[in-house]
């Protein structure tokens, strides 16, 4: 019984330092929507390139596009790199750049070794962009007409060199709201906030590919896309590259300035995520593994012990009381991450839920980690059992790829 009370004590305070850098992330979490670059008269308005890579996008560029076309930023080009799409993305993108002549397509080079799908789109669309400023986007986001102005105004009010901006994620079906919402609820749980802006380690950095924009010098200085070619995650890496390099980086709370659907259906999900987790634990199943059991006995094992506590084993008050306070902190995290990013109240109830989608798909991932059909990434699978040799073993023609 002894030992039970000091692992209860134990989850607790490990939940309450939880709460802590929760509450201090919320308020790092500055909302790029309070930034503008009209706040800066005496400062020019510098080229930035827009920079999207798009694979099999049809159903998705065309409104991206016409979103990034209305920017009330004066100074951008768009570079839409076609990476040896099988539909229509081609065809959608100089249909409407016949209406903008800002607005360009570049066909993407076959892929060569070395390299992942995304960071090769991403180095070819950096090669040709004029600007000052690179911001890379995805395909299948969707920006208010200041979205370029408010992430210009963030990175210079705070005086960084590149920046992240996290957009409302928008989700429809149970399986995407189970997960990617549970995905910022680690973020603003784990990650301190303040050791992004303030410490040298690159451990303490994140990011999303969703939007990242760098000073173009301080990309080139860092290597660009070609210094983490082979990494999965290479938002998260090119993130910790500037870090590397001394210079100054920051993440920004996007929801009040540009959505993105991720993900539409449950095999969207477990591909997207399994990609993420592998890469993650630098596929090691044994970290992996140590993480995976750990976040079942912090997330899950209160909501089931507390009740059996209470009706059943008839343990000391202590005991049920450090559950209950468990069982609140965890609660109260969700509460106020849905009331700050808007999400359904309904789904504070299915907490249980979530935690058991990432369980199962955290196993999916350290099995297909360790197999030869590998990681799905749009459509193209890499082998990943030797990580310093990856492999590309399958470019699918299938046009319906997992998004990034």
């Amino acid at each position: 019984m002894d030992i039970l009370l000091l692992y209860n004590y134990i989850i607790s305070g490990a939940l309450l330092l939880i709460l802590a850098n929760f509450l201090l992330n919320l308020y790092l979490f500055k909302d790029t929507a309070s930034y503008h670059i009209s706040d800066y008269t005496g400062i020019s308005r510098p080229l930035v390139s827009i920079l999207i890579p798009a694979r099999n996008e049809e159903k998705n560029i065309g409104r991206c596009l016409r979103s990034l076309a209305r920017q009330d930023y004066p100074n951008f080009e768009i570079l839409v790199l076609n990476d040896n799409s099988t539909d229509k993305t081609a065809q959608v993108v100089k249909e409407i750049s016949s209406k903008h002549n800002n607005i360009n397509v570049i066909d993407g080079k076959p892929l060569p070794d070395g390299w992942l799908g995304k960071s090769f789109a991403c180095f070819q669309l950096a090669k040709q962009a004029k600007g000052s400023y690179l911001l890379f986007t995805d395909a299948d986001t969707l920006h208010f007409k200041s979205s370029v102005s408010s992430a210009m105004g963030a990175i210079l009010a705070n005086g960084l060199d590149a920046i992240s901006v996290f957009a409302r994620q928008i989700t429809v079906t149970v399986h995407e709201r189970m997960m990617v919402h549970f995905a910022n609820y680690f973020l603003l749980s784990f990650m301190p906030f303040i050791l992004i802006r303030h410490s040298k380690n690159p451990l303490f950095c994140t990011a999303i590919g969703q939007f990242l924009l760098f000073k173009k010098e301080v990309y080139e200085e860092i290597g660009g896309h070609e210094a983490i070619k082979k990494e999965i995650l290479d938002d998260i890496h090119i993130s910790k590259q500037v870090k590397r390099h001394g210079f100054k980086f920051m993440v920004f709370d996007g929801k009040n300035n540009f959505y993105c659907r991720m993900y539409k259906n449950l095999g969207e999900v477990i591909g997207g995520y399994s990609k993420v987790l592998s890469a993650v634990f630098d596929y090691n199943l044994i970290l992996q593994s140590i993480v995976t059991i750990t976040v079942f006995a912090v997330y899950l094992c209160p909501f089931a012990i507390l009740p059996l506590s209470i009706l059943y084993f008839g343990w000391p008050h202590m005991i049920t009381n450090l559950l209950i306070l468990q069982v609140l902190i965890i609660t109260s995290l969700k509460i106020m991450q849905t009331i700050r990013f808007k999400n359904r109240f309904s789904d504070i109830f299915l907490f249980p839920l979530s935690v058991i989608y990432l369980l199962l798909i955290s196993i999916h991932a350290m099995l297909r980690s360790k197999s030869a059909h590998g990681i799905l990434w749009k459509g193209r699978s890499y082998d990943v059992r030797k990580e310093d040799d990856l492999k590309l073993v399958k470019d699918s023609k299938n046009r319906d790829t997992i998004q990034d």
